[in-house]
Parts: structure tokens; C-alpha cells; sequence
């Protein structure tokens, strides 16, 4: 497989891959895309333990796949619908791809959350609750930040498939807003999260449905602001 094509963003090279669509391109995806996020995801529990560790690194790449999976069938039909010129299977096979590159670019990010990891606050100590706040938003922000990097690497891919600057654009704006919507909530109610401080460790949360994922965000958000005294 030639995986430098997708990291260098080769519309030439993706799109030939992307009108065959051939097996080995799309279990090579998939092989890369569950590897990198398991890295990325053990680095993600790991304020709270080995344990946790374990659980976020299976978890996180469920996530991922589940969006990417409800992302192509998503976007697969807008494409028709909107006249891109991007049929069900080019549509899909460009979404796995974008977030393949996601999954590399958080695996890159490890070493970095390590490095945040030995400098905030521990679990159970005094400042935990800060701690594990500034944990949940720096992972939130990197994950954004890579998913978005991830889909605008293939511009040149989908203008190059649907042969209008305009309708890539709609494509990629339906990619990014189907990301963030079906993301978050996908996130939410399998939790690949560090959880409260002072809540037991489980691989399921006994109320997925509790809540939600802006909430949890904007929690951290004001615990930051309080310890801050802003």
C-alpha cells in the first residue's frame, strides 16, 4: 500500500485508489486508523491508571470507527444528493481515509500528552479535579484539531472528484459539521473519557445516556476558570 500518498496528500495516487477501491487500500485504512488511535487512546486514560488506559485504547478506536462508519453513510447519500459527482463508495472510501490521517496525526500527538501527563495535578491529590479537567479539554482540543487536519489534507482529493472548488467545499463542510455532531455523541455514550476523579473505573458508564458531551466540556471549562480565580 502506498501509505506516502495519503500522508503527502497525492490527489493523483488517492484518487485512482479511491475509484478502485481495492480491498488491500481499505483493510490497510482500517489496520492503520485502529492502531494509531489505540497509541493516542492509551496516552488518553492514562491520568487515571493502567486500567483506564487499557479501556480508553479500545474504546477510542470504536469511536472513531463508529463516526467514520455513520459519517460515510451520512455524507455517501449527501453526496448524491448535492450532485457532487462522489458516488456511495468514493464518498466512503475518502471519509475512512480522512480519518486515517486523524488517527496518524493523534498517534503523533502521544509523546505530547505523556509530556502533559507528568506535569498535571495527580489523581488523588489535592488539585485532582483541575487535573483531570485540564486532561479531558487538551485531549478534546487535539482531537479536534486532528480531525480537521485530517478531512482539509484530501482537499485537493475531493475537488479533484467533484470538479468544483464549490461542491468540495460542501463536501467538506458536510464532513467536518457530520464529524462533530455524530462524534460527540458517539463519544459520549461509550465514554473513552477519563471520567470524574472520584468515580470507579468501568469499561461501559451504567448511564450513557446521562448528559452529554458539551456539558462535560463546559464542566472542565469552569473548573479551569474557577482554580484560575478569573
Amino acid at each position: 500500500m502506498r501509505f506516502k500518498a495519503l500522508l503527502t496528500g497525492d490527489a493523483e495516487e488517492l484518487a485512482r485508489r479511491t475509484l478502485a477501491a481495492e480491498p488491500r487500500w481499505i483493510l490497510g485504512c482500517l489496520g492503520i486508523l485502529a492502531a494509531s488511535c489505540a497509541i493516542y487512546g492509551f496516552t488518553f486514560g492514562l491520568w487515571r491508571g493502567e486500567l483506564q488506559a487499557t479501556f480508553t485504547a479500545l474504546k477510542l478506536p470504536l469511536v472513531i470507527l463508529l463516526t467514520c462508519g455513520g459519517n460515510a453513510l451520512l455524507n455517501g447519500c449527501l453526496a448524491l444528493v448535492l450532485g457532487t459527482n462522489l458516488g456511495f463508495r468514493q464518498s466512503s472510501l475518502a471519509i475512512l481515509m480522512s480519518f486515517t490521517l486523524t488517527g496518524v496525526i493523534l498517534a503523533s500527538f502521544a509523546p505530547i500528552m505523556l509530556f502533559l501527563l507528568w506535569n498535571t495535578p495527580a489523581l488523588g491529590s489535592p488539585d485532582s479535579e483541575r487535573g483531570g479537567s485540564i486532561t479531558l479539554l487538551a485531549h478534546v482540543a487535539l482531537i479536534g484539531f486532528a480531525g480537521v487536519m485530517g478531512n482539509c489534507r484530501l482537499w485537493q482529493l475531493i475537488r479533484r472528484l467533484t470538479g468544483s472548488i464549490s461542491k468540495a467545499h460542501t463536501v467538506l463542510f458536510a464532513w467536518l459539521a457530520g464529524n462533530l455532531l455524530l462524534g460527540s455523541q458517539v463519544s459520549w455514550i461509550l465514554r473513552p473519557w477519563i471520567g470524574r476523579s472520584d468515580a470507579d473505573i468501568t469499561f461501559f458508564s451504567a448511564h450513557p445516556m446521562q448528559g452529554n458531551f458539551f456539558e462535560a466540556v463546559w464542566h472542565s471549562l469552569t473548573v479551569l476558570l474557577k482554580n484560575s480565580n478569573l
